[in-house]
């Protein structure tokens, strides 16, 4: 299955043309995996990897928003996009792309060690071990997904942590927030009014700055 305009990407069309319930949804159908590129150039590796599983795959497509200049590393599940002394944020899908230029500058001791994830679920695609390392310095960490709270990536790791008696320290959540908006706008708007935006973010990781 593939899915076009992931999260909030039909903006002013309103909450019948979000998908901010998805992969939550999908992932309680047994074997199922989910996809989510974040950039344009993993699509050849997201199919490659889909074709290649046995199981049944759902494709969730958005719009790749890199910085100018940026170089995508190649395509992996889970990807490590900045180093630093901070926190650890990790990003579902093309979301992370929105953040690497308020995060580049960040001085070293406040940039996070930011992390981009594009294959679900986390027992089919655990966090690999310099992921486990950066968390259980308890410097904090701070999950950022274009999708709501509930069946999310944040309410799985948080489980999957606490299985592995792992504590991260401070634990922050950023996720879309349903349908509750007054008026309705682009998928950057809607993020903004969800707390998805850079700013907020920054608030997070580095409060004051």
């Amino acid at each position: 299955m593939i899915g076009n305009g992931g999260g909030y990407g039909y903006g002013v069309m309103g909450p019948t043309h979000h998908a901010i319930e998805d992969y939550g949804i999908l992932l309680t159908l047994p074997h199922l995996r989910a996809f989510i590129p974040a950039f344009d150039e993993d699509i050849d590796g997201t199919l490659n990897q889909a074709a290649a599983s046995a199981d049944p795959a759902y494709i969730r497509l958005g719009r790749g928003e890199p910085p100018p200049g940026f170089s995508v590393p190649a395509y992996a599940p889970w990807r490590q996009l900045l180093a630093g002394h901070g926190m650890t944020v990790i990003v579902v899908g093309p979301l992370v792309g929105t953040y690497l230029a308020a995060l580049q500058t960040l001085p070293d001791a406040l940039r996070p060690n930011l992390w981009v994830v594009t294959e679900l679920p986390l027992d089919k695609n655990e966090p690999p071990p310099a992921l486990l390392e950066q968390l259980a310095s308890g410097r904090g960490v701070c999950v950022a997904e274009e999708h709501v709270r509930r069946g999310s990536l944040g309410s799985e790791l948080a489980l999957h942590l606490l299985g592995q008696g792992i504590d991260p320290g401070a634990f922050h959540h950023l996720f879309a927030k349903a349908h509750h908006y007054a008026t309705y706008g682009s998928q950057h708007f809607l993020r903004t009014q969800s707390g998805l935006d850079s700013a907020s973010l920054l608030t997070k990781v580095a409060p004051g700055h």
